[in-house]
């Protein structure tokens, strides 16, 4: 395996990127249940203040933990879903650090590329987690990265589809986009029109809020008030939904106005179960990040060709057992 720096983040940003290069470092004669022959893998998420992605985290945590010496495990992510710049720098960091694998959910389909061409050039395996990077710009730069994760836009029309059995042909209803540039975001509103259009609805409005609760409750707030008419109102990940469920409750159309969300984090499967959120979408985001290491251990050891993997999702609504979409 790759010889690898044991360094923190913190101590690598502090030394400006110097220092011995990711090559130096190695114990000479290790043997194989060392630290230096153990693959060094790299999770790199989205944003923690999601409790998806603090749920990625802990599965991969426990699941390093459970495989003892198999692999040694470095888990990092942005401040917010925005923080392009700042997931760049993170993968910069791994590749000078010299890891094995990195397996990341990137912010952006497009903008990721660049760098992740860089790692794959050093040697590093790379696989592709969450959000699909865009399938052009991997053409264009002559990359294979494998993307293990779910069809959003199948699980997005389950949500969909379910408002369509509560709702009549007809009524208005209102969607909450991720960032427009991810191509999951783009997956799940295709999904989410699909579903609403067959079942005959009208869709009065389609706006993003990056991902964000704050801008969601700002954006349902609005919508509510400009078309009373609303009867639904279908959110692209789970953080939105709890901001459109808030807005939802101070306007005092709670039981109303329906919502739904995409993710399956805690928060909102309380609120799926009391009643006050219709459904959500289960995509294992406590397994998603484990798919992503075991296909890198798995390239790893043997040289196996990356292929996309898809791996399962499926509606979670009140008194119905969730079933899987796809495997």
């Amino acid at each position: 395996m790759r010889s690898f720096r044991l360094l923190s983040l913190g101590l690598l940003a502090a030394a400006g990127m110097t220092g011995c290069s990711p090559k130096e470092g190695a114990t000479p004669g290790a043997g194989p249940d060392s630290a230096e022959a153990r693959p060094h893998i790299a999770l790199i998420m989205k944003s923690l203040a999601n409790e998806f992605f603090k749920t990625m985290e802990q599965g991969a945590r426990e699941f390093q933990a459970a495989e003892g010496d198999r692999f040694d495990l470095m888990a990092n992510g942005i401040p917010n879903e925005e923080d392009v710049s700042g997931q760049i720098s993170l993968v910069e960091q791994m590749v000078a650090q010299g890891v094995d694998a990195i397996v990341i959910a990137p912010a952006d389909s497009k903008a990721l590329a660049g760098v992740l061409d860089r790692a794959m050039k050093e040697g590093i395996v790379v696989v592709n987690i969450d959000n699909k990077l865009d399938p052009a710009v991997l053409s264009e730069r002559n990359l294979r990265i494998p993307f293990v994760g779910p069809d959003n836009r199948a699980g997005a029309r389950l949500a969909a589809d379910y408002v369509g059995t509560k709702l009549q042909p007809g009524d208005a209803v209102a969607i909450i986009e991720g960032i427009p540039s991810a191509f999951n975001g783009q997956q799940r509103k295709l999904g989410l029109d699909e579903g609403l259009k067959a079942a005959g609805l009208t869709i009065v409005t389609s706006q993003s809020a990056n991902w964000e609760m704050a801008k969601a409750s700002e954006i349902a707030a609005g919508i509510l008030n400009e078309h009373p008419e609303i009867r639904a109102i279908l959110c692209a990940n789970d953080s939105m939904a709890l901001g459109a469920h808030a807005a939802v409750r101070d306007a005092g159309k709670s039981g109303k106005v329906l919502v739904t969300g995409y993710d399956n984090i805690g928060a909102v499967a309380a609120l799926v179960e009391s009643g006050e959120i219709l459904c959500t979408v289960d995509q294992q985001g406590e397994k998603l990040a484990v798919y992503g290491i075991e296909y890198a251990l798995d390239i790893l050891e043997n040289k196996s060709a990356p292929e996309d993997r898809q791996t399962p999702v499926g509606l979670v609504a009140k008194g119905i057992p969730g079933a899987a979409a796809s495997q």
